[in-house]
């Protein structure tokens, strides 16, 4: 059976938190993290620190991190080209994630900027990371709809996300639900629309949700051809951007019993889970 890819995100989980985190406390999490088997890790973010205050040591968290004996892959999120370019300075880095929002309104609140000026910036994004050998994960949020009356339909989600390949060859999109508003009838929809679509492009699902409904959400995803699936241990996490009582992401270890139950390969050493899931209480404010 084919290989799933988990993607894990304690940046994700980290970044709404307001009392700071001490850099070393970060640093020794994810470094237990890279011992899990998971495909990439979302460690990190270069954006403003008066945006997200809790992501301004992540260069030091990155000198206090051991690659030696891990081969999973380590993304950054950059939301303009200065971020891009401090990223790129970093060798272990091997992906820059940018959030591209298909609602204006969060695309304002999110990165400062409108849809055509991100796509400007997209551009040279794009160009930096080609130049510095990085990959570029694009992150299409508000991929399931916004609360903003914003207008939103398959077709939208479709038709960006086919611009985004055919106009600047991004080959890895991932759909962002932000607000946790997906529900596997749209879920089924829009993966099973995309991918035989985008044949050339990996599309991944990075959906909040409670935790009571992350199996049907996983469920939906995978059996419409997913697999790539980006999670946070315990659901810890959203996007402080969104709104204040958003639902959290999807929970790694929720996912991965689906997962489990299905004989479905993901390359997660359970022991070595168990510990970051101990690790974590000390990590997140309960």
């Amino acid at each position: 059976m084919e290989k799933v890819k988990i993607i894990e995100c304690p940046r994700d989980a980290m970044q709404g938190i307001k009392p700071f985190i001490e850099t070393s406390k970060k640093a020794a999490y994810i470094n237990q993290l890279l011992t899990v088997g998971f495909d990439t890790i979302d460690f990190g973010s270069f954006v403003s620190p008066k945006a997200i205050p809790q992501m301004k040591d992540t260069a030091e968290v990155l000198g206090q991190l051991d690659l030696s004996s891990s081969n999973t892959k380590l993304l950054a999120i950059i939301a303009n080209e200065r971020g891009a370019q401090d990223a790129s300075e970093f060798a272990e880095i091997d992906y820059l994630g940018y959030p591209f929002s298909i609602s204006e309104t969060f695309q304002q609140r999110n990165t400062n900027a409108s849809i055509e000026e991100s796509l400007g910036r997209l551009e040279k994004i794009n160009s930096l990371a080609t130049k510095k050998n990085k990959k570029l994960v694009v992150y299409i949020s508000m991929g399931f709809g916004n609360p903003y009356g914003d207008p939103w339909s398959p077709e939208i989600v479709t038709h960006w996300s086919e611009r985004l390949n055919k106009e600047f060859g991004i080959n890895i999109l991932a759909l962002s639900d932000t607000i946790g508003a997906s529900e596997p009838k749209i879920i089924t929809e829009l993966f099973s629309t995309l991918i035989p679509a985008l044949p050339e492009v990996e599309i991944g699902a990075h959906l909040h949700s409670t935790p009571m409904k992350v199996e049907e959400k996983v469920a939906a995803a995978y059996q419409a051809g997913c697999r790539r699936f980006d999670g946070a241990i315990k659901g810890f996490g959203g996007c402080p951007m969104a709104k204040d009582d958003l639902t959290g992401n999807m929970t790694t270890e929720i996912m991965l019993e689906w997962m489990n139950k299905n004989n479905i390969e993901n390359g997660v050493n359970r022991v070595e889970l168990d510990k970051a899931i101990q690790m974590s209480s000390s990590v997140f404010p309960l």
